[in-house]
């Protein structure tokens, strides 16, 4: 399914709300931060990537990670339900990790965050 443009994260206000008010889920290669909107807006669940270079790496190394971790949030959307907020920040094993890997420890965290979607 493609990740549509409603389903990212854009203002850095929202990245914040996410980071200040949210809980957060350790996946070794990654964090993932999520909170509620607290509107009563059913849209889509929207998700953001963040790879600084403090945490990464240079440019080259930065774009692999986000575009790894966009691919894995892709291709599991259908365990984030709807009116969800995330954040997921790379760390600098995210580029090196198996894909598998890093697929199944995603996938686990959005099981125990949201256990019934």
């Amino acid at each position: 399914m493609r990740f549509r443009p409603e389903q990212h994260l854009r203002r850095q206000s929202d990245f914040r709300a996410v980071r200040e008010q949210g809980r957060r889920f350790d996946g070794g290669a990654f964090t993932v931060w999520w909170r509620r909107r607290e509107t009563d807006e059913t849209g889509p669940a929207r998700i953001g990537f963040v790879a600084s270079r403090a945490a990464v790496g240079n440019a080259v190394q930065r774009a692999r990670a986000k575009r790894r971790l966009r691919e894995m949030a892709r291709r599991h959307q259908s365990l984030v339900p709807a009116g969800y907020d995330l954040m997921i920040i790379a760390r600098r094993s995210a580029t090196t990790v198996p894909w598998n890997e890093m697929e199944q420890r995603f996938a686990a965290a959005c099981r125990k965050t949201f256990p019934h979607a």
